[in-house]
C-alpha cells in the first residue's frame, strides 16, 4: 500500500520535468526562510506571552480594587437604611400601637428610603425594606412607593433566610441587565435575622470599568460568582470553556492566572461583594504578533518562489504550449452567460477538442438556462405563497378579538396583541425569503401563539421546550406556524375539552427533530395513510405541491425542507382517533454555517 501511495505521487514528477523544476526550486527558496520565520515567530510569541500577563495582572488588580469601591458605596447605603433611626423606631412601635402613630412611622420610612434612593445615582432602580417579624414590605422606586403586609418570606429573600446569609447578589430574573443586592438585618442580642434591605442596581454601572479592560474587541471581561461562572456579561461572544470554569471552581486564591489551550483566564476577587472579575484573552490573541513576523519572511519566500516557478514555466513553455492554448480556449467558455471566444484555427487534435468542446459547452448552456428559468418560476409561486400564509379567517378573528380588548381589557393588553400581530407581518413581508434561523421561526410562532392564547384563554395549554444550542440552526422561513395552524384548524377548534399543543425541538445525531403534538381529534389510518404517503413522495421525487387555499399546508412545508436540505429531511404525520396528532420535522443540525 505504502509503495503504490509512493508511486502516485512520484509519477507527476518523473514524467513532467517542469514538475522537478518547480518542486526542487521552490523547495531550495522556501525552506530556510520557513525555519527562520519559524524561529522568530516563537521568539515574538514568548515576549507577547510575557508582556499580556504582565499587562493584565496590574489591569485587573486595580479594575476589580474600583469595583470593590462601589460595592463598598452600595453596602453603605444598605448601612445607613439598617441604622436609620426610622426604621428603629418603626420596629419599637408596639403591636397594639395606634393607627396614626403607626402611619406616621411608616410616612417617616419612607421619606427615608426616598432621600437613600436619590442619593444614589441613577443605578440604584429601586430600594426594599422588609421587616420579617412585622410582615411588612416597604417598596420605593421610580415607578412606585407602597408598603404592603405579607404570609411569609417573599420569594427574592427565601435564599437569605434559608440558609442564613449575611449577603446576597442575586441577578433579576426578569431582567437581565439587573440584579438585586440584599444584606440581612439581625437583632443585636441574638443575632437572629429580622429582616432584609434590598438594592435594586443596573449592571452597567460597572461598564465603564469593564471596557477599560476590554482593549480589544476579541477580549471578553465578566463578573462572575465564586465558581467562575458569568453573572454580567457585557459581551458575550467569547465564551469560557469547561476546562477554564472547572479550574476557576477548584482555585481559592483571590487572584491568579489559568492557562488552557484555547485561552488565558485572567481572575481577582472583588471585596466585599464575594463575586470575581474574569478576563478572557484568546490565544490567538498572542499568536498575531508572531504572524506579524512571518508576514515579512513570507514576503521574501513569495519572491523567491515565484521566482523558481517563472524559470521552471520558461522552460516548459514550448513543449506545453499545445495544451496551454487548449486550456485558455476552455477559461473563455462560461457556461451560464454567452462569450465570444477566439478560436486558434488548428486542424489537428488539439483543434478537434477545441471545436468539440465548444459544442458541448453551448449545449450545456441552453440547459442551464432552461433549468434555471423554471427554478425562477417555482420560486416566484413559492414567494407568492409565503406572502399569503396568515389565513384570512385568522386575521378576522384578530382583529375582531382587538376591538372587544379595546373596551374590555387593559390597553397593555390590547397593545400586546396588536404587537404581536404586526411582528407576524413584519416577519413575512420583510424577513429574508428562503433559510432563516430556527430562533426567528420560533419568535414568529410564539406571536402567533400569543394570538391563539388570548383568544382561547383558559382554554389551551401551550408548552415549548428546545436544546439552547439549536437556535442558530436553518430553517425555510415560515415551515412551523403551517403545522400549528393545521393543529387548530383540525384538531383542536372541534375538541370540546382542555387543548393541548406542545413544541419540543432536540438533537439526534446529525439531525435536528421537531415535533408538534396536539390532543385534538386525531386522523383515521386511511386519512393518516393518505397524508404520509403524500409526504414520503415530496421526500423522494421533491415534488412541490401546492394545496388549495390560502394555507400553504403540510404537504407544501414539507416540499420546500426537501427542496433545500435534501431527501433525507422532511416531514412525517402519526395520528389516532381520539388522541391527537404528531407532526415530526428533520432538518439538518448547522454546526457553524451562516443563514442569509
Amino acid at each position: 500500500m505504502i509503495t503504490e501511495m509512493y508511486r502516485k505521487l512520484a509519477d507527476p514528477f518523473k514524467r513532467s520535468i517542469r514538475n522537478k523544476l518547480i518542486l526542487t526550486m521552490t523547495l531550495v527558496a522556501v525552506l530556510p526562510v520557513l525555519v527562520m520565520t519559524a524561529m522568530a515567530a516563537e521568539n515574538a510569541r514568548s515576549s507577547m506571552e510575557e508582556e499580556i500577563m504582565e499587562t493584565n495582572r496590574a489591569n485587573m488588580k486595580w479594575a476589580s480594587a474600583y469595583l470593590g469601591e462601589q460595592f463598598a458605596r452600595m453596602n453603605n447605603l444598605i448601612y445607613s437604611i439598617q441604622i436609620s433611626d426610622e426604621v428603629h423606631q418603626y420596629l419599637a412601635l408596639n403591636r397594639d400601637a395606634s393607627a396614626s402613630s403607626r402611619f406616621d412611622e411608616q410616612k417617616a420610612v419612607f421619606n427615608m428610603l426616598n432621600s437613600v434612593y436619590y442619593s444614589a445615582g441613577n443605578y440604584v432602580f429601586g430600594v426594599e425594606l422588609y421587616l420579617k417579624e412585622l410582615d411588612t414590605l416597604f417598596t420605593f422606586n421610580s415607578m412606585e412607593n407602597r408598603i404592603k403586609s405579607v404570609s411569609g418570606i417573599p420569594a427574592e429573600y427565601h435564599e437569605l433566610f434559608a440558609e442564613h446569609k449575611d449577603f446576597t447578589i442575586i441577578n433579576d430574573p426578569n431582567d437581565p441587565e439587573k440584579f438585586h443586592m440584599t444584606r440581612s438585618m439581625n437583632r443585636f442580642e441574638d443575632q437572629a435575622q429580622i429582616g432584609a434591605i434590598s438594592l435594586e442596581i443596573k449592571w452597567t454601572v460597572f461598564n465603564q470599568t469593564l471596557e477599560l479592560l476590554d482593549g480589544r474587541g476579541d477580549y471578553t471581561v465578566y463578573i462572575s460568582d465564586p465558581s467562575g461562572h458569568p453573572v454580567y456579561q457585557p459581551h458575550s461572544e467569547f465564551q469560557p470553556s469547561a476546562e477554564a470554569l472547572d479550574k476557576l471552581a477548584d482555585t481559592q486564591d483571590d487572584a491568579g492566572l489559568i492557562r488552557t489551550e484555547r485561552e488565558y483566564v485572567f481572575y481577582h476577587s472583588i471585596d466585599p461583594s464575594g463575586l470575581r472579575l474574569v478576563k478572557i484573552v484568546p490565544a490567538h490573541v498572542i499568536n498575531e504578533s508572531a504572524l506579524e513576523t512571518m508576514k515579512y519572511g513570507l514576503v521574501v519566500g513569495g519572491l523567491a518562489t515565484l521566482i523558481s516557478v517563472g524559470l521552471a514555466a520558461l522552460v516548459a513553455w514550448r513543449t506545453a504550449k499545445p495544451i496551454v492554448s487548449l486550456a485558455n480556449a476552455m477559461k473563455g467558455i462560461r457556461l451560464i452567460k454567452d462569450r465570444e471566444v477566439v478560436r486558434t484555427g488548428r486542424v489537428d487534435e488539439i483543434g478537434l477538442l477545441e471545436k468539440n468542446l465548444h459544442g458541448m459547452a453551448g449545449r450545456i448552456r441552453e440547459h442551464i438556462r432552461e433549468n434555471y428559468q423554471m427554478n425562477l418560476d417555482k420560486r416566484t409561486a413559492e414567494l407568492k405563497a409565503l406572502q399569503s400564509q396568515i389565513h384570512p379567517h385568522f386575521l378576522q378573528n384578530t382583529l375582531q378579538m382587538i376591538g372587544g380588548m379595546v373596551y374590555s381589557q387593559k390597553p397593555a393588553d390590547t397593545y400586546k396583541v396588536i404587537r404581536a400581530l404586526s411582528e407576524m407581518f413584519r416577519y413575512i413581508v420583510r424577513a429574508p425569503d428562503g433559510l432563516v434561523s430556527l430562533q426567528s421561526e420560533l419568535d414568529q410562532l410564539e406571536h402567533y401563539m400569543l394570538i391563539q392564547q388570548q383568544r382561547f384563554a383558559g382554554r389551551l395549554e401551550y408548552h415549548l421546550q428546545i436544546e439552547a444550542d439549536l437556535k442558530g440552526c436553518a430553517i425555510p422561513k415560515l415551515t412551523l406556524q403551517p403545522i400549528v395552524e393545521n393543529a387548530f384548524v383540525h384538531g383542536l377548534e372541534n375538541k370540546k375539552a382542555q387543548w393541548k399543543l406542545n413544541i419540543e425541538v432536540a438533537r439526534e445525531g446529525k439531525k435536528i427533530i421537531i415535533r408538534v403534538h396536539d390532543n385534538g381529534l386525531g386522523m383515521d389510518a386511511g386519512k393518516r395513510s393518505e397524508l404520509q404517503a403524500r409526504l414520503e413522495r415530496v421526500a423522494i421525487e421533491g415534488d412541490r405541491v401546492w394545496s388549495a387555499g390560502t394555507s400553504i399546508g403540510l404537504v407544501n412545508a414539507a416540499s420546500r425542507i426537501t427542496m433545500h436540505f435534501g431527501p433525507g429531511y422532511g416531514m412525517s404525520v402519526d395520528s389516532e382517533v381520539g388522541e391527537g396528532t404528531t407532526v415530526t420535522v428533520r432538518i439538518p443540525f448547522d454546526e457553524g454555517g451562516e443563514v442569509v
